[in-house]
């Protein structure tokens, strides 16, 4: 029986790897262990998705103490995998660590990365991994070991193969799919890949806030503790149906790097304003908005909220976006399918 160590940072790698868990463990000739930090909402997550994780280590504090929880977390993992003896190390992002553990411990170590950004942490994991998968329009060439897809990171667990959104969930929680209703999404920006860079300030937070709720419902959901004088706005479905609140939702705004992915890929327009956007975005939100329309990025939070407006006032909207996804859901490939072929060549490497 082959052996899957499956090292998880994020609440997104958790959606990444779920139907691919899934799908390995059903053949019963793969054995996988999930270990994770346990940062904002990831053990309820796998709790909620029934897949069995070990937490290596708590949530992270104040930005000074990124180093210091990466090294922790790194060194229980290699402990760990030293006495489990894995055939295949899973992780997404560069695995600059992650892939130097599956060394030591004889492991083969796939990678899959769709941020050109750190590119200090890549270039160090980068040399060590066994395979590197990135979408198509990944800018950078990384040699014999890269294997491009034609895919985003979003699209392993919402495809429609995938993802089926039910609005009855969500009347469970008192959300009317039917009415116009939106979603913000403001992020801690305590990553180590979000050092130096900011998102949304609270003055622009409280603008968006005061415009959206003139015609609709708004629903805030935020890694940080959500400020009193938004308490009213606070999401009211748990995290695992986020994405059926995404897809039902008339408009998303943040400055989350992969809730807008989420949003564009499911058809519902999406605006995204931090500090990454402009000149040298990353490669898959460049691609959303310029190729499929599904998407607006700006580093301008002023621009944000302008571009705000002019989608409320048009009356197209909904029927606009859902073509431009259809358009782009034919052009992409099943990620899943990618992700458990990429193990399948992985156990014979």
């Amino acid at each position: 029986m082959t052996r899957i160590a499956i090292s998880i940072h994020h609440p997104a790698h958790v959606h990444f790897f779920k139907n691919a868990i899934k799908s390995i463990e059903d053949s019963e000739e793969h054995e996988t262990f999930v270990f994770v930090r346990d940062k904002e909402i990831i053990t309820k997550l796998l709790e909620e998705y029934e897949i069995d994780y070990e937490k290596l280590s708590e949530n992270f504090g104040s930005k000074r103490d990124l180093f210091i929880n990466t090294v922790k977390y790194e060194y229980f993992l290699f402990k760990k995998l030293r006495r489990l003896k894995p055939d295949v190390v899973l992780s997404v992002g560069s695995g600059a660590l992650t892939a130097y553990i599956a060394k030591l411990v004889g492991a083969t170590c796939i990678a899959f990365n769709d941020s050109e950004s750190a590119q200090f942490q890549n270039k160090i994991g980068h040399a060590m991994v066994d395979e590197l998968y990135t979408p198509t329009q990944f800018e950078h060439d990384l040699g014999e070991k890269h294997v491009r897809y034609d895919g985003y990171h979003e699209l392993a667990y919402l495809q429609p193969d995938r993802f089926s959104p039910d609005p009855a969930r969500l009347r469970e929680h008192g959300v009317d799919p039917k009415e116009e209703f939106y979603v913000l999404r403001f992020i801690a920006w305590g990553a180590h890949h979000d050092v130096g860079e900011a998102g949304l300030s609270p003055e622009a937070q409280r603008e968006l806030v005061s415009t959206l709720e003139e015609t609709g419902t708004v629903y805030i959901t935020t890694e940080d503790e959500l400020p009193a004088e938004f308490e009213e706005y606070r999401l009211p479905v748990p995290p695992h149906l986020i994405h059926d609140l995404l897809y039902y939702a008339d408009l998303y705004v943040g400055d989350s790097q992969t809730m807008a992915t989420e949003a564009a890929v499911l058809g519902t327009p999406s605006i995204r304003s931090n500090s990454f956007a402009g000149d040298d975005d990353m490669s898959n939100f460049v691609e959303l908005e310029e190729e499929y329309g599904l998407l607006y990025s700006t580093p301008d939070e002023d621009e944000a909220i302008r571009k705000v407006r002019e989608l409320l006032s048009d009356p197209d909207l909904a029927e606009t976006w859902r073509q431009r996804q259809e358009r782009l859901l034919e052009d992409k490939t099943d990620v899943t399918r990618v992700l458990v072929d990429a193990i399948a060549e992985g156990e014979t490497a």
